[in-house]
């Protein structure tokens, strides 16, 4: 085996509350306290600068758009660089007058602005209303070549797609990271929310496995209307193993390290990419094969 390659993740799971300067400095004080644990990448959780607004069709909502490089990836490329991390920060885009993403930033360790994805798949479902907001991201999948590793970047609805992470595997992903706000609703019962909770983790230890690279979700925390988002943000190592699950209903700031020679290790013992059959995957373009 390879000369271990530690690389430390944080991870930054909040309750967020409608004022927004006090959602950032939560994130910022989160971002420091990971740092000082030894983090190296720190990832936010999905629009953590305000309450997850897509909860309801409001046009004042819209009021909290920025522009991506813009006033928040300021903020963190000064903190980034002061403290010598990677943040991973998922922001409302205002790309231009009425056109909007759900977008994350990616700011590297010496305070450079390294990019932006721009979410793909956007739902729309009771108490998730985002195609009301979301323009589908035109980016494509994308990696970010940091100072610690080479990252994909994924967000929430996302995450239920398979296709999504492998592309970003095969792009040279070394680690994907999903920030992401997801909860149960109040009306449902026990199983239904063990259900859903349950195939949320699968499906992520899913991709792990497939691709051979370790997974990391941060979720928010808290009750939001009629909402209590699940929080359980999660480390993967690059079989789908679960090196840290955060508790559902708790503020946490967590580090966790991966080494990252072990997808190697993964990749030759269970060869998915050696054995995969390109040649016979153009189905996979259809929308559903009926014909």
């Amino acid at each position: 085996m390879p000369k271990e390659r530690i690389v430390n993740i944080g991870l930054v799971q909040n309750a967020c509350s409608g004022d927004r300067d006090q959602n950032l400095q939560k994130a910022i004080k989160g971002i420091e306290d990971a740092a000082a644990k030894g983090a190296q990448i720190v990832c936010l959780q999905e629009l953590f600068g305000s309450l997850y607004f897509c909860d309801v069709e409001d046009y004042d909502n819209f009021n909290l758009a920025e522009a991506i490089p813009g006033p928040t990836t300021d903020i963190f490329c000064k903190l980034a660089e002061r403290l010598g991390v990677v943040i991973v920060a998922s922001l409302f885009e205002k790309r231009a007058q009425g056109l909007y993403h759900n977008t994350a930033a990616v700011i590297d360790a010496d305070g450079t602005y390294l990019g932006k994805y721009r979410k793909m798949h956007i739902p729309d479902d009771p108490g998730y209303f985002e195609k009301f907001y979301f323009t589908p991201g035109d980016l494509g999948f994308k990696v970010f070549e940091t100072k610690y590793a080479k990252i994909g970047v994924l967000i929430c609805w996302d995450q239920w797609y398979p296709e999504a992470a492998r592309i970003t595997a095969l792009m040279g992903a070394e680690m994907l990271f999903y920030p992401t706000a997801i909860g149960w609703h109040n009306s449902q019962d026990e199983r239904t929310n063990q259900e859903q909770h349950n195939a949320w983790q699968t499906i992520q230890q899913s991709h792990a496995v497939a691709n051979g690279i370790p997974v990391i979700g941060v979720n928010r925390t808290g009750v939001e209307g009629d909402m209590q988002f699940w929080g359980g943000s999660y480390v993967t190592n690059a079989f789908g193993w679960l090196e840290y699950k955060a508790p559902h209903l708790e503020e946490v700031t967590e580090v966790v390290p991966i080494d990252m020679n072990r997808s190697d290790s993964y990749r030759i013992h269970w060869p998915f990419l050696r054995d995969r059959r390109i040649d016979a995957y153009s189905p996979i373009e259809k929308r559903f094969i009926d014909e």
